[in-house]
C-alpha cells in the first residue's frame, strides 16, 4: 500500500515471517502531512544525532563545554558595559547584568534552534541521499540538542540569580519560573518554524542562507533584550508585540526577575503566532522535501 508523502509503510502477510513484509515509499505528498509516528519510531536516531552535535560542537575546542557557559556570560558583561554603564539604559530596577543575562540566555536558545534548524539540510544532504528515514528528524534532533545547551545556562542563571537575591538586589522571582519548560517549549517551536522555513527555501536560494546570521542579530535589536518593554512608546507596542519573541523574553524576565508587563493576551497572541509559523514551516518543508536531495 501507497502512504501520503515519503514514509515507509509497512504490508504484512504474516506478523511471525519477516519475509512477508513488504516496504514501499511513496512520493506523494499532501501539503499538511506531519509523519511524528515516523519520528518516534527513529528516535534512536534521534538520540545519535543529539550526541552527535553536542559532542562535535566543542570537541576541538581548548575549553570544551565552558563555552556553553562563557558565551551568554561574557554577552551579558558586554551589554552591562555599553548599554548599562556607557548608554545608560533603564533595566526596571534589577541590576543590569541579571538583566542582560536572561535575556541573551532566552535569546540565544532561539537564535540557536534558527541558526542550526536553517542549516540541517544543507549540512545533511549526503546522509539524506544515502537512507531513508523522516527528514523532520534532523530538526527535532538540533532543537533537542540545543535545550541541553541552554539547560547548562540557565543552571548558570540561577546560580546568579541565587546570589544576588542574598545581596539584597531588589530581584523578585515569582511562581511564573514554574511555566520556565513551557517558556522554552515556546522558544523552540518558534525557533524550528523560522528554521523549517529558511531550511527548505534555502535548498534553492543559498542567499537566505548567507543573511540568517544578520537578519538574527537585527531581529534581537527588535526584541527587548538589550532595553526593556517599558521603555518601548505606548503607540509603538503593538508592533513590538507582533514580534512573537517579545512576550517569551519579557514573561521569561518577569518570572525570574521579577520586571515587566505584559497581558495575557499579549502573550496568547505570541503562542498564535508561533503555532501558525511552525504551521507555514511544516507546509513549505513537504512542499520541497521531495527535492532536498536533488537541489543541495
Amino acid at each position: 500500500m501507497h502512504a501520503k508523502g515519503k514514509r515507509m509503510s509497512v504490508t504484512r502477510g504474516s506478523d511471525s515471517d519477516p519475509a512477508m513484509q513488504v516496504h514501499v515509499i511513496s512520493s506523494r505528498l499532501t501539503w499538511f502531512d506531519v509523519d511524528i509516528g515516523g519520528i518516534w519510531r527513529y528516535r534512536d536516531l534521534v538520540w545519535l544525532l543529539i550526541r552527535r552535535d553536542f559532542v562535535a560542537k566543542y570537541k576541538q575546542t581548548a575549553l570544551g563545554p565552558l563555552w556553553f557557559v562563557l558565551q551568554p556570560l561574557l554577552n551579558a558583561i558586554v551589554f552591562s558595559i555599553i548599554f548599562g554603564h556607557v548608554a545608560k539604559l533603564p533595566t526596571d530596577g534589577v541590576p543590569p547584568f541579571l538583566f542582560y543575562l536572561a535575556g541573551t540566555v532566552a535569546w540565544g536558545y532561539f537564535a540557536s534552534c534558527v541558526s542550526a534548524t536553517a542549516n540541517t539540510f544543507v549540512a545533511n544532504a549526503g546522509l539524506y541521499g544515502k537512507v531513508f528515514f523522516p527528514r523532520l528528524v534532523m530538526p527535532v534532533s538540533t532543537v533537542i540538542s540545543n535545550l541541553v545547551t541552554v539547560a547548562i545556562q540557565y543552571l548558570m542563571l540561577l546560580a546568579f540569580l541565587a546570589w544576588f537575591a542574598t545581596q539584597g538586589s531588589g530581584v523578585r522571582p515569582g511562581w511564573l519560573m514554574l511555566l520556565t519548560p513551557l517558556l522554552f517549549l515556546h522558544m523552540g517551536v518558534l525557533g524550528m518554524a523560522v528554521g523549517l522555513l529558511v531550511a527548505s527555501v534555502t535548498t534553492r536560494y543559498r542567499d537566505l542562507l548567507l543573511a540568517t546570521g544578520y537578519a538574527l542579530s537585527l531581529w534581537m535589536y527588535a526584541t527587548p533584550i538589550v532595553y526593556p518593554l517599558s521603555q518601548v512608546p505606548g503607540e509603538w507596542r503593538w508592533l513590538f508585540m507582533l514580534n512573537p519573541m517579545t512576550a517569551v523574553i519579557e514573561v521569561f524576565r518577569m518570572a525570574h526577575l521579577g520586571a515587566g508587563a505584559l497581558g495575557v493576551g499579549e502573550y496568547a497572541l505570541s503562542v498564535v503566532l508561533a503555532a501558525l509559523g511552525l504551521a507555514a514551516g511544516l507546509v513549505v518543508f513537504n512542499r520541497y522535501s521531495k527535492s532536498f536531495v536533488d537541489t543541495v
